[in-house]
């Protein structure tokens, strides 16, 4: 690595030229992928975590050691910069100032914290609910104080376009830029219009959420990461990508094996599959290999 912290690295993609991509990871199979396709960043969606993780939406019943164990680990398989989703910060400011240290020492670049009250929901379900800006204002104070690294991102995000039109969720974007954070987010914008009319009205880098080809998914209209760049857009989250073409794939797995329960022919759908050397390899084999060369006496046996 080039001795930047995890922050640092986010933070100068986040304000670089160029669009930055996030597709959202949720275990070690996607970290891992993300990373061998070159992208030097990701987020850890929350969403993604709960419903892999628990087998449940993002209805807020994922708690806070879950969803930190679950970064831990996922920073410690990669060299991403990881943003973590840090729903609404599990309770008031000074839940928050914990919240954001332990994320930091967890390994990752930056944290989310949103306005929704809890129990939240994923931003593009129904029902949702916001809390009062001041209070978003003063746990986002918290978080800034809590960084040790100054360079740890904090994003703020608000659902409050859902509740109370464009116009708040411009005002709660600059509130909580003042208030400290790097990057903001309004969820579930509907049109393109909206995003332009944000951007030209916020003082701090803008990521905004997109789907892929999955419109039923998003409330938001899709937009190509090209135009989005052209636009002045920050970052881009893909947040159900992943999970979504994981599922795919595992349906048509399932579907195809199905074959040899019904007739006694043995199952091979290679192009399925990735094989069992790839897989290995994906998940760091070799550099395990190296390791018991290394330090590993070998048996006489």
């Amino acid at each position: 690595m080039d001795g930047k912290s995890p922050g640092r690295r986010l933070k100068d993609l986040i304000n670089a030229p160029e669009l930055l991509m996030l597709h959202a990871v949720y275990d070690g199979y996607s970290v891992r992928l993300v990373e061998k396709f070159g992208y030097q960043a990701a987020f850890i969606s929350g969403a993604a975590l709960s419903e892999s993780n628990l087998g449940w939406p993002d209805v807020g019943l994922m708690g806070l050691e879950e969803n930190l164990s679950a970064c831990r680990r996922l920073a410690g398989c990669c060299n991403l910069a990881l943003l973590a989703d840090g729903d609404t910060g599990y309770g008031n400011a000074v839940n928050v100032y914990h919240m954001v240290q332990g994320f930091e020492q967890a390994g990752v670049a930056g944290i989310m914290i949103e306005d929704q009250q809890w129990p939240k929901r994923c931003g593009h379900m129904q029902g949702k609910s916001v809390v009062d800006a001041e209070e978003m204002v003063e746990k986002l104070k918290a978080a800034a104080a809590a960084r040790k690294d100054g360079d740890f991102v904090i994003k703020a995000r608000t659902d409050a376009y859902a509740t109370h039109g464009i116009g708040e969720a411009i005002r709660r974007l600059n509130l909580y830029a003042e208030a400290g954070a790097d990057l903001i987010f309004a969820d579930a914008l509907a049109t393109e219009e909206d995003i332009r009319t944000v951007l030209k009205n916020v003082s701090k880098p803008l990521c905004v959420n997109m789907g892929f080809a999955i419109r039923k998914r998003s409330t938001t209209a899709l937009i190509s990461a090209k135009r989005l760049q052209d636009m002045g857009v920050a970052v881009v989250m893909y947040g159900r990508m992943l999970g979504a073409s994981a599922i795919q794939g595992l349906k048509n797995s399932l579907a195809a094996f199905e074959q040899s329960l019904k007739e006694d022919v043995v199952t091979e759908r290679p192009e399925l599959l990735v094989s069992f050397e790839e897989l290995n390899e994906l998940m760091g084999l070799g550099d395990v290999k190296k390791l018991e060369q290394q330090f590993v006496r070998k048996g006489k046996g």
